[in-house]
């Protein structure tokens, strides 16, 4: 089990067959921030939306919490949802996070490389190691501390650029997220940002293998680092989403699904429907 978590993270399914999908949330949002891409990839793939400690219906984190454990908690919930009880032999992965979600999927690459088919990663970009921990990492812990779970409608809003934060769809999606404030523990969502701002291993980036793409919208405040992140993954690719904020995959979901079933159909791995149909 991994260590620093209270129980099993929560998890939802969508799609009985195809390879398997796994999304990761951003802060301050839960696993529902993926339902355009739930709705969409279910039919080529199991998808698998996984609620972080602290956030939705997944249990507390303790201190001491490590992005290791939250990648090992990750991987437990695929295990439970694929069927894969022993952690080990299991079907390979397209592995979807944002922001905090996409550090966790590329730590889960280092722990099962050979269950790791690729990575997708947005809102996100590079923190130079002398900047350890990141500037966003020491706001984000004094909000939190201060403000409590309550920060979070705010942050929401934060994660996404000013022309759709004015829309009724972007408050929609805060009141989801702030709805389940009493479920939220705003102390293990500060270990998950101490956990961010520890530093990296030296081959945390180099030693991605799988083939990875970065989605990347032109109004997120981690736009610029996004390039400098693609020249650190071997492999990896950058599409660029005009317009769109941090949580990109919420603003402009036409445009990243297309992106990322074009990445996957490069590298071999979007399923035709007749197979997925022969698979049923």
């Amino acid at each position: 089990m991994a260590e620093h978590i209270l129980g099993p993270l929560y998890y939802e399914r969508m799609g009985r067959a195809g390879p398997p999908m796994v999304f990761v949330h951003p802060n301050p949002m839960d696993q529902s921030c993926w339902l355009f891409q739930m709705a969409h990839l279910s039919t080529w793939y199991r998808c698998i939306a996984i609620d972080l400690p602290g956030y939705g219906r997944s249990p507390r984190a303790e201190s001491g919490l490590t992005l290791a454990d939250m990648a090992q908690g990750c991987w437990e919930a695929v295990d439970e949802a694929i069927g894969n009880p022993w952690g080990k032999g299991g079907e390979p992965a397209v592995l979807v996070g944002c922001s905090v979600g996409s550090s966790i999927v590329q730590q889960m690459v280092h722990l099962r490389p050979a269950q790791s088919a690729a990575l997708v990663l947005s809102g996100t970009g590079y923190n130079p190691p002398e900047e350890s921990p990141p500037a966003f990492v020491k706001a984000r812990i004094r909000d939190y501390s201060a403000e409590g779970v309550g920060f979070r409608w705010r942050y929401t809003f934060q994660d996404l650029s000013p022309a759709f934060g004015a829309t009724p769809l972007a408050h929609y999606f805060a009141q989801i997220f702030t709805e389940r404030n009493d479920l939220a523990d705003a102390p293990s969502i500060i270990h998950q940002f101490h956990a961010l701002g520890a530093p990296r291993p030296a081959d945390f980036f180099s030693g991605i293998g799988c083939p990875s793409v970065i989605l990347t919208g032109t109004e997120d405040a981690a736009h610029a680092r996004a390039f400098d992140l693609k020249t650190k993954i071997p492999r990896c690719e950058l599409r660029v989403l005009p317009g769109a904020g941090h949580a990109c995959h919420m603003e402009q979901p036409w445009l990243f699904d297309r992106l990322m079933i074009e990445f996957l159909t490069a590298q071999a791995l979007f399923p035709r429907l007749d197979s997925a149909k022969q698979a049923r």
